[in-house]
Formats: C-alpha cells, sequence, structure tokens
C-alpha cells in the first residue's frame, strides 16, 4: 500500500513537472525609441517623437561622441 501511494505521488509530481505555461509577451504596445521621454535628461534640441532630429543626434553621436577610432590616444 505504501509503495503503490508513493508511486502515484511520484508519478503525479513528475507530470506537474513536464507542464510548461505559454512564454506568451502579452498585449502591451512597445513604443518607438524616437518617441523617448520628456524630461530634463533628454538631449539638447532633440524634441521626442521627432524622428528626423533622433537620428540627427544618433548619428552625430556615433560620429563624435561614442566612437573610439576617432578619438586621439
Amino acid at each position: 500500500m505504501m509503495k503503490r501511494l508513493s508511486l502515484i505521488v511520484l508519478s503525479v509530481a513528475a507530470l506537474t513537472a513536464c507542464g510548461e505555461k505559454a512564454q506568451t509577451l502579452g498585449t502591451k504596445k512597445d513604443a518607438t525609441a524616437f518617441s523617448g521621454a520628456e524630461n530634463a535628461f533628454v538631449a539638447p534640441g532633440w524634441t521626442a517623437g521627432d524622428k528626423t532630429s533622433w537620428e540627427q543626434h544618433l548619428r552625430a553621436r556615433g560620429q563624435y561622441g561614442m566612437n573610439d577610432h576617432s578619438r586621439a590616444p
């Protein structure tokens, strides 16, 4: 009787470990990158929601601010 009960408990535990929940992200809609934030930490001259100013600032940052190859040693 005890062996049968432990076998049933072990079987149930093994079968519940096989069940996997769906890994969906939900229905949240992400905002575009250029919509940005409207606070004190945004770059001066950039307006939130303006795609062209976003692209210009990224281009300038890539050329001048964050490009290690163009920096002097």
